[in-house]
């Protein structure tokens, strides 16, 4: 098996006092889409935040393809590949549309993103407009006058707009209406196509597990399942367990 895109061990973050995640191993590879799940407040967010950077792990490593990067700087760890669509979205509201996508706009850093670039498959702003048909009507629109799902939309093509390897999407269709939350799978889908690897979070592991290779099941800050897809569905006590469906 090549090397991991992404490689955390033994992860320990706290917030404070607070010790939300325990010996944490999880790992990312080329190609590979991961649903990660649990209930809120199992540490979902905290493990994205402490392979981004955002959050320091008080004990554990962070490596990001093949580098070691515990700790480093949000842009360097996004530097080598690895785009990150957060909670809430993070739009810039003052910019349109149009300035949100070009200004994320950059070739990818890695072997994989020239491979794709040479093979015409790297994402740029026509290709995004192509993929959100959607945002082509509301290009002079500030970000903050979007509806929540053109926002989200906006988010994953801005991110999309830096080529990257990974595309990390967390809480990917929360309080979206079903007919946006539909759009947001197809995407998913088409970014898993498009060869580049993802880690989604989302409530409804229904859809999530249809365009997952594996997941991944947190409890209070540790990893209790680990394992494909076809598993999962086939062992529907676990659903209950660990997520109350």
């Amino acid at each position: 098996m090549s090397e991991p895109l992404i490689d955390a061990r033994n992860l320990n973050t706290f917030y404070g006092a607070s010790h939300i995640l325990r010996d944490i191993d999880f790992a990312v590879a080329r190609g590979e889409t991961i649903g990660l799940m649990g209930r809120n407040g199992m540490g979902k967010s905290t493990l994205l935040k402490s392979i981004m950077g955002l959050v320091k792990p008080r004990s554990g490593s962070v490596s990001i393809m093949g580098h070691l990067m515990t700790g480093r700087a949000p842009y360097e760890i996004a530097s080598l590949g690895i785009a990150y669509v957060p909670e809430g979205r993070g739009i810039f509201g003052n910019l349109s549309v149009v300035e949100n996508l070009k200004m994320a706009a950059r070739a990818g850093a890695t072997a994989a993103a020239r491979e794709r670039a040479e093979a015409g498959q790297d994402w740029n702003y026509e290709r995004v407009l192509d993929t959100f048909p959607r945002l082509k009507d509301r290009l002079g629109h500030g970000g903050q006058k979007l509806s929540g799902g053109e926002q989200q939309m906006l988010t994953i093509g801005r991110a999309l707009m830096t080529n990257p390897d990974v595309l990390i999407l967390d809480e990917a269709t929360e309080g979206l209406a079903p007919l946006i939350a539909r759009e947001i799978w197809r995407i998913c889908e088409l970014i898993r196509h498009s060869g580049i690897s993802s880690v989604i979070v989302d409530k409804n592991w229904k859809h999530v597990t249809r365009i997952t290779d594996r997941n991944v099941i947190l409890v209070k800050g540790q990893v209790v399942f680990a394992g494909p897809s076809a598993e999962l569905h086939a062992r529907p006590e676990l659903l209950e367990q660990y997520l109350g469906v």
